[in-house]
């Protein structure tokens, strides 16, 4: 097969053993039709090269790549779903099929699979993934990607030719599988599962992969156990700001779907916010608001105490454990402010500086929702229109919510705004900003994307939009 001498085979999960995942075999799907293949993503991992077809073989009938796994494993895990802890999880409909390097970081990255057929997880699920998820996968990925948030990548999506029955959508519904592309599946309901058999001696063994994979400065650590989770909390508390500076809202922030290198990954019922609204909800079964956009910190931090609980099986000091994880809400703050202001694209002054800047960009956010009716001011517009800070403030006052900016609950942001040089000003010369509007993803253009392929099997739409959130990504290059 083409593969580059980029591609470096590196299976390294299955070297842990029968009690951290197990051998399946991929569902035989009656079709495979090529929807999606992320050749910028495939590049990275020197696999850019393959035909159609071998794609296919490999992303759809799951050929094993050369060097690497032999077989399919279904990932081992537990995990608390909406703070009831639940036993019976595991890779359900899913698989790690591949783990190689990326070329230009050396990071080791998993391909694994979503709708990939049944496991001795599935309980009574039937293994499947609707297109349309497929779909909203493909775009919630690639918007995150563009706006800075560390994200698993859609790497290929292949329709399947099955008619899948759902009682939250139109059924029977297309079905389709698809293969991401992300830094680590290892979550933290994989260690809830270890600690809820009393197996310490597996944690430690976890702890080692993780460390030695993932977090290789962390391996002469004294006690690897809480120097992994200050690591873990880092990262968490990273995520989670980027999440909020986007205005991004996951949807099911359960431990199983919480990775410990600190990647956003498996999109359900995500939304992006239409305005700035700590309540507003993603999941239509969330009745309490529990992963709402103002509690997502929240999540992220009762998490980490799940997880700092099974370490405390191993870690020889717990105090170092409570340590780390009371730094969650000062490395949550710093975060950010870092990605604010990394969305404002200015420079930062450190400090008190930015934090009063931050500050007046979440109150503008709010205030601004107040006028005409609550419509006037939608969340990703904002950042848009003041990209690169004072040095777009013509372009903000003369664009379609000029006038809006002129209110007196914008003065006090503005005025702020004014001491803060932009930070590389020659992206404002990208043809983007000169655009009116900025790449959104709420749930109404979401669904207008799905309708033509519904309805007469059209993806020009998707394409086009998927085309135009590239150019954003390019555009912004929002940490260089």
């Amino acid at each position: 097969m083409p593969v580059s001498e980029r591609y470096r085979p590196d299976p390294r999960f299955a070297g842990l053993g029968g009690e951290f995942a197990d051998p399946v075999a991929p569902a035989d799907f009656p079709k495979t039709i090529l929807r999606f293949r992320n050749d910028r993503a495939a590049a990275t991992v020197g696999l850019e090269g393959l035909t159609d077809a071998e794609w296919i073989a490999h992303f759809a009938r799951f050929q094993p790549l050369p060097g690497n796994q032999s077989q399919p494993l279904a990932m081992r895990y537990h995990g608390h779903q909406f703070r009831s802890y639940n036993p019976e999880l595991g890779d359900g409909r899913g698989f790690l099929f591949s783990q190689q390097r990326e070329a230009q970081t050396d990071r080791l990255l998993d391909l694994a699979t979503k709708g990939s057929g049944q496991t001795p997880w599935s309980r009574h699920g039937d293994g499947r993934l609707t297109l349309k998820g497929g779909m909203r996968e493909i775009l919630a990925a690639g918007l995150l990607e563009a706006l800075g948030v560390p994200t698993s990548r859609a790497f290929s999506l292949v329709e399947t030719g099955e008619a899948l029955t759902r009682g939250d959508e139109p059924s029977p519904t297309r079905s389709a599988v698809l293969t991401r592309l992300s830094h680590s599946h290892i979550r933290f309901g994989t260690f809830q599962r270890l600690a809820y058999f009393d197996r310490a001696d597996l944690i430690t063994q976890l702890v080692d992969h993780v460390v030695e994979t993932y977090f290789p400065h962390l391996a002469d650590a004294p006690d690897r156990p809480t120097a992994m989770f200050a690591e873990v909390v880092s990262r968490t508390a990273r995520l989670v700001a980027r999440w909020m500076a986007a205005g991004f809202v996951h949807g099911v922030l359960n431990t199983d779907n919480m990775v410990v290198t600190g990647e956003s990954f498996d999109y359900g019922p995500w939304r992006f916010l239409p305005r700035n609204d700590p309540n507003f909800t993603a999941a239509y079964f969330d009745h309490s608001g529990l992963y709402s956009f103002g509690r997502q910190p929240e999540a992220g931090f009762w998490n980490l105490q799940q997880l700092a609980a099974c370490l405390v099986l191993v870690s020889p000091d717990q105090s170092g454990l409570i340590a780390a994880l009371n730094g969650f809400s000062d490395a949550y703050r710093a975060a950010l402010s870092e990605a604010m202001i990394a969305r404002l694209a200015v420079t930062s002054q450190g400090g008190e500086a930015d934090i009063e800047l931050v500050n007046a960009a979440f109150k503008a956010l709010a205030e601004g929702t107040k006028l005409d009716g609550g419509e006037a001011l939608r969340w990703e517009p904002f950042f848009f229109d003041w990209f690169g800070g004072e040095a777009s403030e013509a372009r903000a006052l003369e664009g379609p919510r000029g006038k809006l900016y002129q209110d007196p609950v914008f003065a006090a942001f503005r005025a702020r705004l004014a001491g803060f040089a932009p930070d590389r000003p020659e992206r404002l010369e990208n043809p983007v900003f000169g655009q009116c509007e900025p790449e959104e993803l709420l749930i109404d253009e979401v669904e207008a994307l799905w309708t033509p392929i519904s309805e007469a099997d059209d993806w020009a739409p998707l394409n086009a939009k998927l085309a135009r959130i590239e150019s954003a990504r390019i555009a912004y290059n929002l940490y260089g």
